[in-house]
């Protein structure tokens, strides 16, 4: 059973930094395509960025350079380093991944419906 726990979330004033872990346990597939998704009070869920089996990442575009997908084949761990954070990043951030062998790029992630797993977020507050 695929699990994927996400982790380093928490509460920090604008223009501090964080990085999330997502640490993976039970996938067994060669190829694989992950991404970070977000939801804020009372908006729909969004992606935030994504990365392939090839290292191709992408990332939407309000995130504007401040943040950085990036994978530990070793530990089996996605993270996202956010950097100069801002009261609007504050949401839920979720992991996810999905086992088809499908390119990364700025919006690829569409609605994430294509998605195989999940993990339950975590929650990022940002204070101004």
């Amino acid at each position: 059973q695929v699990q994927l726990v996400e982790s380093g979330g928490g509460s920090v004033q604008a223009g501090g930094s964080l990085r999330l872990s997502c640490a993976a346990s039970g996938y067994t597939y060669s190829t694989y395509y992950m991404a970070w998704f977000r939801q804020a009070p009372g908006k729909e869920r969004e992606g935030v960025a994504c990365i392939d089996t090839d290292g191709r990442t992408g990332y939407t575009d309000s995130i504007e350079g401040r943040f950085a997908i990036s994978e530990d084949n070793a530990k089996n761990t996605l993270y996202l380093q956010m950097n100069s954070l801002k009261p609007e990043d504050t949401a839920m951030y979720y992991c996810a991944i999905s086992s088809r062998r499908y390119p990364c790029y700025s919006g690829s992630w569409g609605s994430g419906g294509f998605m195989d797993y999940w993990g339950k977020g975590i929650l990022v507050t940002i204070s101004s």
